[in-house]
């Protein structure tokens, strides 16, 4: 089995969310976001090699939950995010020289990723070299173009979630390109490569909290 790392990414500040700290810090039942999100990937795999990238005004702030929390003998490593996603995992990269290690990349924001969602993702990249979880779309959906809209076939479009898994070698050969704004994620990098992208099947309850109605989900999930 390859050595498996998870990068969680962090580098956001969260004005979406028009609170105090980044969403990511934000405590639900006394629980930051976070933490809530480490503890899913050590349940799957207390083994697992975990990378933070943080905003450089919050490592001090990480490190103390990190303390807080127990966390500190896992030898978590923290490296600072940078201006944009695509930074923030890039930086993240360069902390892995193993380059058969089965990489995920994950939202600090998703504290509600499900094991058998993890396990689907890196069980997925070990055989197949990446896994990228989606759920699927249960609305009604429109293209609008041009100020004209038409309906289209939601069966044909998906939503996508994390963590996105990779093989070392593809993903951080993939992040030596220069940035481009429609790598919105890390597939989209990928795919950019000519490697086709596999899905595999994600959680409902995988949302990312970005906004203060996602804090108010994320807080009857938490009471569950």
């Amino acid at each position: 089995m390859p050595e498996q790392y998870v990068i969680i990414v962090a580098g956001g500040i969260g004005t979406r969310m028009k609170a105090d700290r980044p969403k990511q810090f934000i405590e639900i039942n006394g629980i930051p976001i976070i933490i809530k999100t480490i503890r899913c990937f050590l349940d799957y795999n207390p083994k697992i090699q975990i990378i933070i990238a943080v905003h450089k005004n919050y490592r001090t702030y990480l490190e103390g939950l990190i303390d807080k929390f127990n966390l500190q003998d896992l030898g978590i490593r923290i490296t600072i995010g940078g201006d944009s996603r695509f930074a923030s995992v890039k930086n993240g990269l360069q902390l892995i020289n193993d380059e058969n290690a089965i990489v995920g990349i994950h939202d600090a924001a998703r504290p509600f990723v499900s094991l058998q969602t993890i396990s689907n993702c890196y069980d997925t990249a070990a055989t197949r070299g990446n896994a990228v979880p989606c759920i699927p779309v249960n609305e009604s959906m429109r293209k609008i173009s041009n100020n004209i809209n038409n309906s289209v076939n939601r069966n044909e479009y998906k939503i996508i979630q994390t963590p996105q898994c990779f093989i070392a070698s593809k993903i951080k050969s993939a992040f030596k390109q220069d940035f481009v704004p429609i790598y919105t994620d890390d597939a989209t990098v990928l795919e950019s490569t000519g490697e086709s992208i596999i899905l595999v099947e994600g959680n409902e309850e995988n949302i990312k909290i970005t906004s203060p109605y996602d804090l108010k989900i994320a807080t009857l999930l938490f009471s569950k």
